[in-house]
C-alpha cells in the first residue's frame, strides 16, 4: 500500500467516523426536541477562517415517529455537521434549535468540541440571538439551557430508583 493510499484510508475512516456521530446527533436532537416544528442551524468556522452556515427545518410528529423536512436541506447540514464533528476542517461550530410552534418560540445551543455537542448556557445564547439596540427585527426566541445529548459510546445511566 502506497503511503497515499494509507493516508486516503486513516482519512477515509475519520470521516466515516464523523458521518455516524452526525447521524447519531441528530437522532439525539430529535429525541431531546421532541415533538412539533423545529430550525436546525449550525454555524461553523472553518480552518480557512471562513464562516459556514446550513439549516434544517423539520417538522417531528409523535406516534409512529415522523420526521418532514426537504433532502437537500437535510444533506448540507448534515456535510456540515459531518466536518464539524470531525474537526480538522473547522475549527468552532455553533448549533442552535428553535422551536417554531410557540408565538415567540424557544431555542437551545450547543457547541461542537472534541466531535460531539455540548449544551451552551441559557444566557450565553439568549445574548448571542438577541438582537442590537434598534434593530426592528421580531423579538429573538427565549434561550433555555440544552439537553445534554446521550454519546453512543457512553454507557446508559441505569435508575436505580426502582
Amino acid at each position: 500500500m502506497s503511503e497515499h493510499q494509507a493516508t486516503r484510508t486513516v482519512g477515509d475512516a475519520v470521516t466515516a467516523s464523523a458521518v455516524g456521530r452526525a447521524v447519531n446527533v441528530l437522532a439525539a436532537l430529535l429525541l431531546a426536541l421532541g415533538k412539533g416544528s423545529h430550525q436546525l442551524s449550525i454555524v461553523a468556522e472553518r480552518a480557512n477562517g471562513t464562516t459556514t452556515t446550513a439549516d434544517l427545518s423539520l417538522s417531528v410528529e409523535a406516534a409512529p415517529l415522523r420526521v418532514t423536512h426537504c433532502a437537500k436541506e437535510y444533506l448540507r447540514f448534515l456535510a456540515l455537521l459531518t466536518f464539524a464533528l470531525e474537526y480538522t476542517a473547522v475549527h468552532h461550530a455553533v448549533l442552535v434549535a428553535t422551536t417554531t410552534d410557540e408565538p415567540c418560540g424557544h431555542a437551545c445551543g450547543w457547541t461542537v468540541r472534541a466531535g460531539w455537542l455540548y449544551p451552551i448556557q441559557a444566557r450565553a445564547l439568549q445574548e448571542a440571538i438577541t438582537p442590537c439596540p434598534g434593530v426592528t427585527d421580531p423579538p429573538p426566541p427565549l434561550a433555555y439551557l440544552a439537553p445534554s445529548l446521550h454519546h453512543p459510546d457512553e454507557p446508559v445511566e441505569e435508575n436505580t430508583h426502582g
